[in-house]
């Protein structure tokens, strides 16, 4: 049915809750903020600096401090407090063995991405990973998804064969506005109804799932 197809990382391929979580609270000290980690999974998934203006007011100028921080803990403890979703690693080496090109479409640092791809063993599945940039670039996920589509070859002609794979409103609406359709990945960390009402194509309740959507 879809012969290329992007993954977002977190809440799609990587359970990262626990490390983004953490990092956030962290952060959120640094500037007298106390929360619950349960008030924090709205942050996987979307550009951090975007969350820290919406959910707590900041301004741009605490909100890049903010991001800061959380990357001072992200980078020594964070980044290792996450594993892969079980059946990710099966479905990828289907895909694969199948011919499909994957990529990964991530609002997460590429840096990242590229080194727990690494750590989980799955790196190898991918001809293409586009993630954000420590200095802000490519942080809208319409710019992310467009990236990916260009470094795998793409042509407009081709878009009606590639599909996004994401957990969240705004994997769907920036699949959508890059002219591709999103498959919803219903276990990661999307709101009840979340998907259905951003309008995902399809969705996926489990891993296992995802394969007679995209084969």
């Amino acid at each position: 049915m879809f012969d290329f197809i992007l993954f977002d990382f977190d809440g799609t391929i990587s359970d990262s809750a626990e490390g983004i979580t953490r990092c956030v609270q962290y952060a959120l000290r640094d500037q007298g903020i106390e929360a619950e980690l349960s008030e924090l999974y709205c942050f996987c998934g979307p550009p951090l600096a975007d969350m820290f203006q919406q959910k707590y007011g900041m301004s741009p100028e605490l909100a890049a401090r903010a991001v800061e921080k959380y990357r001072e803990r992200y980078r020594e403890t964070g980044v290792y407090e996450s594993c892969l979703y079980p059946g990710v690693d099966t479905v990828l080496r289907t895909l694969h063995g199948a011919g499909r090109r994957l990529a990964v479409a991530s609002s997460k640092p590429e840096v990242f991405v590229r080194l727990l791809l690494e750590r989980f063993g799955v790196l190898d599945a991918f001809d293409v990973l586009v993630g954000a940039q420590l200095d802000g670039s490519f942080g809208r996920k319409a710019e992310v998804v467009r990236e990916a589509l260009r470094r795998l070859g793409v042509t407009p002609e081709q878009c009606g064969r590639a599909v996004l794979v994401g957990d969240r409103f705004y994997d769907v609406n920036g699949a959508h506005e890059a002219g591709i359709a999103c498959i919803g990945a219903g276990y990661g960390y999307a709101e009840p109804g979340e998907l259905q009402r951003t309008g995902a194509d399809f969705i996926a309740d489990t891993p296992e799932d995802l394969l007679p959507l995209l084969l």
